[in-house]
């Protein structure tokens, strides 16, 4: 039995590689998450089955009620809740960590060796801080907390005078384990740390902070392997941990900003509906308004168009009938590309994510290296709901909280088409001068109605 239970725990290990492996590309990433959920399901059912927790009829009423929830979310959950719904899920694993190393930490008070007890104060510490601060994320992504950064009085001494806090706590817990007060403690404190620390980050820098979470989330969890002295847990969680680790430099990358200037230097505001005004605060411009049928008008004479997805593409549920007149396009001989900005959108990967959901093919949708040196030869760079991620402030404007970050070269395309509700000003607050170059067309309007008045002018033209 011990042979099985090894022999499957590195079965699972190898699944959970090979299917991160598959993640790094769009077209393997259906294959890879079918890896992760095979080596997932078998490490769960050998480590109860051994363990004898559980029997038999119990693990599989569990799981078939754990899979019908999980399906029925997953099914009902729209595009503009997925990072909500990442940020639960990062919470309910950092809570489980918790849960587990309580729990053996109650089992074993006072007899544990001190590599344990270090372990299990470790879980407790970061699964907590994972749980308030993903609920402190979803509170702000569902709009129940402001999106803009909230600094509380003296904010860092408070997050120092936590941290401290909790490394004294725990030093007293690896001196007298038998008291359970000092765990307690912990969990406060990193409880209330969660919070201060996630809050003051505004609306702009949550792709990081979910990869920052995700990666607590794997600590935590490969701390409770520790406690477990379970390896596939270990091993999982140290895959989660250094693959959120990674994603998160890649993101902070992405913005040309270091992770101490998106944890600490409050960028952001609400949303992205406030009235941008003019660049500078100088004198008021008019931008040129057009309508759809004049979108298609100009769409009938070009060869060439780069389409850029951002999240007002997904509050609209715009995928699908973009996807549709992409097609159209396509159809007329155009060459139509989407280039994708790390960035774009409330999460890591929001914008392949969305696509995907409405089967637009992975062959069109380019990386912002890969298609950059292309804006200049294209006829027209069609923004939908994207802003930030397109804003020439970020070379010029020293002061810009955007200055320095890498942005799709929109402006050297031939014809700017932006598609937005309003003249609001992006998720980093800064007001975007090419609303009013004389190359820009500006479609106002839900991204949804203005792309479907888009497909019948065209339609209309066949």
């Amino acid at each position: 039995m011990m042979y099985l239970e090894q022999f499957s725990y590195l079965l699972a290990s190898v699944l959970f590689i090979l299917s991160l492996k598959m993640l790094g590309s769009a077209k393997t990433a259906r294959k890879g998450m079918q890896y992760a959920m095979f080596g997932m399901a078998l490490a769960i059912v050998i480590t109860l089955i051994i363990s004898g927790i559980v029997g038999p009829t119990q693990i599989i009423i569990g799981m078939v009620v754990g899979g019908l929830i999980g399906g029925v979310v997953a099914k009902r959950i729209e595009m503009t809740s997925m990072p909500q719904m990442v940020a639960l899920f990062n919470g309910f694993g950092g809570v489980a960590s918790t849960l587990v190393a309580y729990s053996e930490y109650i089992r074993f008070t006072g007899t544990e060796a001190m590599d344990v007890n270090i372990t299990v104060i470790l879980s407790l510490f970061i699964g907590t801080v994972t749980l308030t601060g993903s609920l402190i994320a979803y509170a702000k992504l569902q709009g129940l907390l402001p999106g803009r950064p909230l600094v509380l009085p003296m904010h860092q001494i408070l997050n120092l005078l936590l941290m401290l806090g909790a490394i004294g706590f725990g030093v007293m817990n690896v001196m007298e384990p038998s008291v359970q007060m000092w765990a307690l403690l912990i969990i406060g404190v990193a409880a209330i740390f969660g919070v201060t620390f996630v809050i003051p980050i505004g609306g702009a820098d949550m792709p990081v902070v979910i990869a920052l979470l995700n990666s607590y989330s794997g600590l935590a969890a490969s701390a409770t392997g520790f406690v477990l002295s379970n390896n596939v847990l270990i091993i999982a969680g140290a895959l989660v941990g250094a693959s959120g680790l990674i994603l998160t430099q890649l993101m902070c990358d992405a913005m040309n900003r270091s992770l101490f200037n998106v944890l600490f230097g409050a960028v952001g505001t609400d949303d992205s509906t406030g009235e941008a005004g003019a660049p500078g605060g100088g004198e008021q411009k008019t931008v040129m308004r057009y309508t759809a049928e004049d979108a298609a008008m100009i769409m009938d004479t070009v060869q060439s168009v780069i389409i850029v997805p951002g999240y007002g593409l997904a509050v609209a549920q715009a995928q699908h009938v973009l996807h549709e007149m992409d097609q159209l396009l396509t159809a007329r001989g155009i060459d139509v590309k989407y280039a994708i900005h790390p960035v774009a959108g409330r999460m890591p990967g929001h914008m392949n994510v969305l696509l995907a959901e409405a089967n637009v093919p992975y062959d069109v949708l380019y990386e912002m290296d890969d298609i950059n040196d292309e804006f200049q030869n294209t006829d027209v760079a069609l923004i939908i709901g994207a802003n930030d991620v397109v804003n020439p402030s970020a070379r010029t404007k020293k002061d810009s909280p955007l200055y320095g970050m890498p942005i799709l070269n929109v402006d050297y395309a031939r014809t700017v088409m932006f598609v937005k509700r309003s003249m609001g000003a992006g998720f980093a607050g800064e007001a975007n001068p090419l609303f009013f170059d004389d190359k820009t067309m500006m479609v106002f309007g839900d991204a949804k109605a203005v792309i479907t008045g888009l497909v019948k002018a065209l339609k209309a033209d066949e």
